[in-house]
């Protein structure tokens, strides 16, 4: 949602208004919701201003809970003694004048240090006049309208015009029908208190009951206040920016594995709420189900990461698992329950669990006294006990028997008071007559959630080796372990890409494409990927592209890993490949390149594994052509090298341009990218290149040239017969060689170029298309370390990409990101 901002200045005191609709289409309603740690301090509202900039827009509206601990100071001041009440509503004061100085102008300190004036004096009545008790929630309010009056301020003097409304303006409950809302008259108030020009901040938590009364909406109650104003504007998302960067598969304050879940759908998380995740309050996801409203939690602290996405998604979405607990538990028991009182008790205290037999409901602490004192006022004999609470959350996961299992093996030895499923069908609940502990809580995450991470993966390149990787993708994703959260989300050739965030079929992939894929460019494909709900986004680059290459350094700065065909990247400049090591250890992405030299062959494997041992590898040669070993293993004089050459293109041995391969360059980058992965820094200058097509050739077109490939045949035919009496073969080889001398110390030399080699040599046996690689290391001396096989072909191509992936997704499974927590409300 950014917007395009007015580069304007300022006149006659009048802030710019960077939302000015004279620069901007009119855009449909976001409602924006800000926590109390995220409006904690004049450096955190700062933060809210710079959110609201990038994030908004003018028609959007902000709904804002108390500064910092506002709420819980006003708490503690209900309790208060006359005398305590006195030093503790001083100290609010001095807290709330030092917020409003820090941020504000001069004139506006002062007008807002006389209305807080007055609030103070109003309070302190309150306590002199010993109606503390009857006016609690509006003292209780008064954190709220503080901290929306202070950001509208704010806002109005370096944003945009804003204004502050009080939800009691607003939002009208029901207070002879459980409170709930009275959405016809709040829906047309709020429309009626919306200011057209303003950026509108409305206070969360507090609503007014229809005589008039202050109501407050339960702790994290603001969240609840964002999605009814959404709801009554039917705005299009919701956004809680709070103090942690989403919602994540257990509490990430005990559980140092827990992962975020990217994407959420609607009724797993409003079961998380019901149970008491400590992000999503318990009535939040009430008011968006009768519309199409997305709901988004983010860290107001860390404002570019990607939260956690909240709606109406596919199976990817659907796959996901969360482990939560809660130790705060009231389990109340009583035989004489009667339908009413159990509608009652439902409607009221939200309780989590009612068993079977209608005899019992385990219910928050925080509605233990209220429930208990309306079953003493229906006069019911009862009984409550402390319990506790871990489930295991998931779409429709009680009828999903392998979590099932593993959570009652989790569970083994310990002493469950009961385990049941959900009515829902989304939880597994089991309970305990203790406090659950920690290692319990782990113990279960770590046993249910084990292989429920998502991998996005994204096929760029759908020529002959990409069609082919499809082909064996789906038998790969169903018979590899490895694979079992890989998904396929997207598909791309030069021009045209279909993405499609709740996975493409892995086997219609081409046929999808060819029916859904639109064009697109570089930049959108990074901006989706910036956006990708995934834990983990894999790019496969089948394409031979030096600009798609260019693209590296955006993925790993984007914690992007890559599989790469592509030799362009690791035959690039030395600075441009330092720099993309640099970025890729830095967001801890991985760059795997097996097939960029030998297709499938692991020399790749090998020279990394000799380097990570301790082994320094000191020549590296053979054939790394697959076109070029077809050649000169069928050129026998018994036809032109020309007539050869255009029989090996009839047959696909060759690029479409026949000279790409004759001219050295492929085997002089697959030189120089395994140089560079055995240590040594070089250019591909350094590498001396034997071009095979005369000069006179180089600058013909296409097909003039194969019209005038007999310019060839002499040059080879003299090759050949050189060859022929020395009673030895000719082959195109890349030798790479470590040198020393007294003088200038440790150095190499590096050439690719024809060379006759005798018969009996390691390089001149080769089945017709095989590549062979020669390592000398110091632990391979007298015995060089060969690997030869074919170095080309959809197959083994294809084959070693799938490999790679294999590698990469076996190297993610015990990967974790550390998780920044600010401190969860």
């Amino acid at each position: 949602m950014t917007q395009v901002q007015l580069q304007q200045q300022g006149v006659a005191g009048k802030p710019i208004n960077y939302f000015s609709s004279q620069q901007q289409p009119k855009l449909s309603c976001s409602v924006h919701k800000f926590g109390g740690s995220s409006l904690a301090n004049a450096q955190c509202i700062n933060r809210v201003v710079s959110i609201i900039k990038e994030h908004g827009k003018q028609e959007d509206l902000i709904v804002v809970s108390a500064n910092g601990k506002t709420t819980d100071q006003l708490f503690k001041l209900l309790d208060a003694t006359d005398e305590q009440a006195v030093t503790q509503l001083g100290d609010i004061e001095v807290e709330q004048i030092a917020l409003i100085s820090d941020l504000l102008s001069t004139k506006g300190t002062a007008t807002l240090s006389t209305q807080l004036s007055a609030d103070i004096e109003l309070i302190d009545r309150y306590f002199i006049d010993s109606k503390v008790a009857e006016n609690r929630n509006d003292i209780l309010s008064f954190g709220e309208v503080w901290s929306a009056r202070l950001l509208a301020a704010v806002i109005s003097e370096s944003l945009c015009p804003a204004t502050a409304i009080d939800a009691r303006d607003i939002l009208v409950l029901d207070s002879q029908n459980n409170f709930t809302l009275n959405e016809a008259l709040s829906q047309q108030n709020l429309t009626q208190a919306k200011q057209p020009g303003k950026l509108n901040i409305l206070t969360g938590y507090i609503a007014k009951d229809e005589l008039g009364d202050t109501q407050t909406l339960g702790r994290n109650g603001s969240d609840y206040s964002a999605t009814i104003a959404a709801h009554l504007l039917n705005a299009d998302n919701v956004t809680l920016w709070t103090d942690v960067d989403g919602v994540y598969s257990a509490d990430p304050r005990i559980i140092s594995t827990a992962r975020k879940l990217h994407r959420l759908e609607n009724s797993v998380a409003k079961e998380l709420g019901r149970l008491g995740n400590p992000v999503l309050h318990a009535k939040t996801l009430n008011p968006l189900a009768t519309h199409s409203i997305h709901l988004n939690v983010a860290s107001s602290f860390l404002p570019e990461d990607i939260g956690t996405e909240i709606g109406a998604f596919g199976e990817i979405a659907k796959s996901e698992i969360s482990v939560t607990h809660n130790n705060e538990l009231i389990k109340i028991n009583s035989q004489q329950f009667t339908t009413r009182v159990l509608e009652q008790i439902n409607a009221r205290f939200l309780p989590i669990y009612q068993c079977k037999k209608n005899t019992c409901v385990v219910i928050s602490q925080q509605f233990a006294d209220l429930a208990i004192h309306y079953l003493r006022e229906q006069d019911i004999d009862y009984s409550t006990q402390d319990v506790s609470l871990i489930a295991v959350v998931g779409y429709q996961i009680a009828n999903r028997g392998e979590i099932k299992a593993r959570f009652n093996r989790a569970l083994k030895g310990t002493d469950i008071s009961e385990f049941v499923g959900s009515d829902n069908g989304h939880s597994l609940l089991a309970f305990f007559e203790h406090q659950s502990s920690v290692e319990l809580i782990n113990q279960v995450h770590s046993q249910v959630t084990k292989d429920s991470r998502n991998i996005g993966l994204v096929i760029v390149g759908l020529g002959n080796i990409g069609q082919r990787f499809l082909e064996l993708l789906p038998s790969q994703l169903e018979k590899v372990d490895a694979l079992d959260n890989v998904h396929l989300v997207g598909l791309a050739s030069s021009t045209r890409a279909l993405f499609n965030t709740d996975g493409i079929d892995a086997t219609q992939a081409l046929e999808l494409f060819n029916q859904n894929s639109l064009q697109y460019d570089n930049q959108v494909l990074l901006e989706w990927l910036e956006q990708h709900p995934y834990d983990e986004s894999v790019v496969v680059d089948i394409t031979p592209s030096e600009a798609f290459s260019d693209l590296y350094q955006s993925f790993f700065q984007r914690g992007i890993h890559v599989i790469s065909a592509n030799k362009c990247a690791g035959a690039s400049s030395t600075e441009n490949y330092n720099a993309l090591l640099n970025s890729q250890k830095a967001s801890d992405s991985q760059w795997l390149v097996n097939t960029t030299v030998g297709a499938g062959l692991p020399i790749n494997y090998a020279i990394s594994d000799l380097q990570n041992s301790g082994d320094c590898i000191e020549e590296i040669s053979g054939i790394f052509s697959g076109t070029l070993s077809w050649l000169f293993a069928n050129f026998d004089g018994s036809q032109p090298f020309s007539q050869l050459l255009n029989d090996a293109l009839a047959q696909g041995y060759t690029e479409p341009d026949p000279r790409d391969d004759l001219s050295g360059l492929d085997v002089q980058r697959k030189l120089l990218i395994l140089a560079r992965l055995a240590g040594f820094e070089l250019e591909l200058d350094d590498i001396e290149c034997q071009n095979l097509v005369p000069a006179a050739a180089q600058q013909l077109t296409l097909r003039e040239f194969l019209q005038q490939s007999s310019l060839l045949d002499d040059f080879f035919a003299e090759k050949l017969k050189q060859a022929t009496d020395e009673n030895a073969c000719l082959r195109y080889v890349a030798r790479f060689t470590q040198t020393f001398d007294d003088a200038k110390g440790k150095g190499y030399k590096a050439k690719v170029g024809l060379e006759v080699l005798p018969k009996g040599h390691a390089f001149a046996n080769l089945t017709p298309c095989d590549n062979v690689f020669l390592l000398n290391s110091v632990w391979y001396q007298d015995n060089p370390l060969i690997i030869r096989g074919p170095g080309a072909g959809r197959d083994v191509t294809a084959g070693g990409l799938h490999s790679d992936l294999v590698n990469l997704c076996r190297t993610l499974e015990n990967k974790t990101k550390e998780v920044v927590i600010k401190g969860i409300n």
